[in-house]
C-alpha cells in the first residue's frame, strides 16, 4: 500500500470511529435490552485496560459485571472504580487462565455467588513484542494463556452457563493479526490454510496440532519460522487458534436446542493505547472496548460465528 492508500485508509478509519462515536451516544432502544440487571457478565483480565473498559461499559448498561484478573488487589481497585463512578452492579474474584485449579475455584465461586453465567467475555491474553521486535522466546506462555487458557475457560464455563431465551453469549478478544489470509501475516503453508478455512475440515485436532508444531519448531529451532506469520508470530498465530476455535466451538454450539443456545463470536479492538502495547496505538481503551460491548449486547438474534471489528463484520 502506498502511501497515498494509507492515507485514505486512515481517514476511513477516523471517519467509522467518528460515526461510532455518536452511535454510543444514542442510548439503546428499550425493545432491544435483552438483558437486565441480574445478567451476570464475566471480564477476564479485566483489572486495566480493554478488559476494564469493556467491563465499564457493560456495567454502565446495567448488567452485573465480574471483575476476573491474575492480581486480586488490581481486581478490587478495578471494582472500586466502576463504583465510584456509580454502578453498584459490579464484583471481582481472582482468576488466573493459565492454572485449571483457578479456573475451577472462579467457576464454583460464581455458581455459587449467581447460579450461573450469562456472558463471558474472553479477554486475558499477553504479547511480549513491541514495536519491530519479534522475538519467539516466550512463545510457549503465549500460546498457554491466549489459546490454551481462553479454550479453558470455554469449556470450563459452558456447562454453567444460564439457559435463556436470548441465548448465553461467548465473546473472544482477538486480533486481526491472526486472519488465515492477512496481507502480511498469512501462514505459508496453504494446505494448511485451506484446511483452517474449510468448516469440513476444521477440529479442535487440526488447531491443537498447528499450535503443538509451532511450539516444537520454536524449542528445536529448527530453522527460520517462514511458514508462520512474520509478524508477532507467536500472538499472531495465538490469536488464529482462537478464531479458529471460534468458529468451530460456535457450529458445535449452535446445535444445542432452543433456550440452551450458546452463540460465540470474536472480535478485534484495534492498536489500542494500553500497557501491552507500551501505551502506543491509534485508539483509546473506550473506542477499542466499544465492538466488544456492541457484540455482547446485539439483539436476540442467532449472530454466532462471526469476527468483527469498527462494528462490522470482517473475514476469518
Amino acid at each position: 500500500m502506498g502511501k497515498r492508500g494509507k492515507q485514505l485508509a486512515k481517514e476511513r478509519r477516523q471517519n467509522r470511529l467518528q460515526q461510532i462515536s455518536e452511535l454510543r451516544k444514542q442510548p439503546i432502544p428499550s425493545h432491544q435490552r435483552w438483558w437486565s440487571s441480574g445478567t451476570v457478565a464475566v471480564v477476564t483480565g479485566s483489572s486495566r485496560g480493554i478488559g476494564f473498559e469493556i467491563a465499564r461499559q457493560l456495567a454502565g448498561h446495567g448488567l452485573f459485571v465480574v471483575i476476573a484478573a491474575r492480581d486480586a488487589d488490581r481486581c478490587r481497585r478495578a471494582a472500586e472504580e466502576i463504583r465510584g463512578e456509580g454502578a453498584r452492579n459490579v464484583d471481582w474474584h481472582r482468576l488466573d487462565i493459565e492454572d485449571f485449579g483457578s479456573v475451577e475455584d472462579f467457576v464454583k465461586w460464581v455458581v455459587d455467588k449467581f447460579g450461573g453465567v450469562d456472558v463471558l467475555v474472553n479477554n486475558a491474553g499477553v504479547n511480549y513484542n513491541i514495536g519491530s521486535n519479534n522475538s519467539v522466546e516466550l512463545a510457549e506462555k503465549v500460546m498457554a494463556i491466549n489459546y490454551f487458557g481462553t479454550k479453558r475457560m470455554i469449556e470450563t464455563m459452558i456447562p454453567v452457563m444460564k439457559p435463556s431465551p436470548y441465548g448465553a453469549r461467548i465473546l473472544n478478544v482477538t486480533s486481526r493479526l491472526g486472519r488465515i489470509n492477512g496481507r502480511r501475516n498469512r501462514l505459508g503453508d496453504a494446505s494448511l490454510r485451506d484446511q483452517l478455512s474449510r468448516d469440513d475440515c476444521l477440529s479442535e485436532e487440526l488447531i491443537d496440532g498447528m499450535i503443538t508444531k509451532f511450539l516444537e519448531q520454536v524449542k528445536q529451532g529448527t530453522g527460520p519460522l517462514n511458514e508462520w506469520p512474520q509478524v508477532f508470530t507467536d500472538y499472531s498465530l495465538s490469536k488464529l487458534a482462537v478464531n479458529a476455535y471460534t468458529r468451530l466451538m460456535a457450529r458445535i454450539l449452535s446445535e444445542r436446542p432452543e433456550g440452551q443456545k450458546i452463540y460465540m463470536n470474536c472480535y478485534c479492538p484495534g492498536w489500542v493505547k494500553t500497557a501491552m502495547t507500551n501505551w502506543e496505538g491509534n485508539m483509546t481503551p473506550e473506542e477499542g472496548a466499544d465492538t466488544g460491548v456492541w457484540a455482547v449486547l446485539l439483539p436476540d438474534e442467532p449472530v454466532t460465528g462471526k469476527f468483527f471489528a469498527e462494528r462490522r463484520e470482517i473475514s476469518f
